[in-house]
């Protein structure tokens, strides 16, 4: 029997529930277009407690044939809960999942950050043959270029060569080009956007591709907290990237509209709609002031000392605290003024409006 359509609509922000009527459980996530199909996959924090320290129950996929509608796939990277050493142990701080298909050797190439306890960060790559799995581990413990990575996108040019774009932790943003097979990078890199510390430092690197322009869409470093993306533009994949400014003019609040970009994904068959998937993470801090806990992040990570240090600590463990289970989705499509990218508000909006 075919499910009975619950939506028509994208409405940004609202709980959005898939056709079983649970909780789309897919963070930091990114849509693929195969087959006449649209799949979106992300984090699934649907257990996610830090009391019981558990991040995450692995990679979750959706499959629709409208945006509107999402049926759960399931898990396509279980976590595997019988090895605490593992890096997608549900204990592991894994996130970010970034999944590409490689047409010569026919693989799907899935990329994960893996965040550890001292601070330092790593990816673990897997390949499969199918877009839904099965997975299986490659490489664990990368840190390409001997570098800690963070936040990052994955993409792959006409002529098969792919990139990979990354937060070097708290310094800069990498572009990286991948080796032949996906899965590691060659050791040629180009460097953007340096800065000396959160909340200035970029992360969250989404790219896409317009009218033969290169887009990075980037958000400062606040957590899990909101703050003023950034959208930059360059004629190559490694740039130089100039940027263009907030795609959020008329926020007023500068946090994205509680938002923080994960992927922009151009919808097949239609002229020049580009949809920006957000996380909305908090929803329950949505009046916390975008002012009080950026002075704290730069207070703590710019060298503050003594009681200058203590007040952002302070500061730092008086936000409200994450559950991230519970974290919304804010879908938005780009207009463009020339090279601006520039995402409006909107309560309610569908995917036949545009040509």
């Amino acid at each position: 029997m075919e499910k009975a359509k619950r939506y028509d609509s994208i409405r940004p922000g609202r709980v959005w529930l898939d056709t079983k009527g649970e909780r789309i459980q897919a963070h930091g996530g990114s849509v693929m277009f195969l087959d006449g199909a649209y799949y979106w996959y992300g984090e699934n924090k649907e257990f996610t407690d830090r009391a019981k320290g558990i991040w995450h129950w692995g990679v979750r996929c959706y499959r629709s044939t409208d945006l509107y509608n999402w049926d759960d796939l399931g898990l396509i990277i279980p976590p595997d809960t019988g090895n605490p050493e593992s890096s997608i142990h549900p204990t592991s701080l894994m996130d970010r999942p970034h999944i590409i298909y490689n047409k010569k050797t026919r693989q799907f190439v899935c990329w994960l950050k893996i965040m550890h306890r001292d601070g330092t960060q790593s990816e673990t790559v897997l390949t499969a043959d199918s877009l839904t799995g099965p997975y299986r581990i490659v490489r664990e413990g990368l840190q390409p270029l001997n570098m800690s990575a963070g936040d990052f996108d994955l993409a792959v040019a006409d002529d098969g060569k792919a990139y990979y774009y990354f937060e070097r932790v708290h310094s800069e943003t990498i572009c990286a080009d991948l080796t032949a097979d996906y899965t590691d990078v060659t050791g040629y890199y180009s460097t953007h956007f340096p800065s000396t510390h959160p909340p200035f430092v970029r992360e969250a690197t989404a790219h896409f591709l317009r009218n033969h322009k290169h887009y990075l869409v980037t958000s400062g470093t606040t957590g899990y907290y909101p703050n003023p993306s950034e959208i930059a533009v360059a004629d190559t994949w490694h740039g130089p990237y100039k940027v263009l400014g907030d795609p959020h003019p008329g926020d007023p609040t500068r946090t994205s509209f509680h938002s923080q970009i994960s992927s922009v994904f151009k919808v097949p068959g239609k002229k020049d709609l580009y949809i920006a998937c957000a996380d909305r993470w908090i929803p329950q801090a949505m009046d916390l002031p975008y002012e009080l806990y950026a002075e704290a992040f730069s207070t703590v990570f710019g060298g503050a000392t003594g009681d200058e240090l203590q007040k952002g600590l302070d500061v730092m463990a008086s936000l409200p605290p994450e559950n991230t289970k519970e974290a919304d989705y804010v879908w938005l499509p780009f207009r463009f003024d020339g090279d601006m990218g520039i995402l409006d508000w909107r309560d309610e909006w569908r995917i036949e409006e545009f040509e």
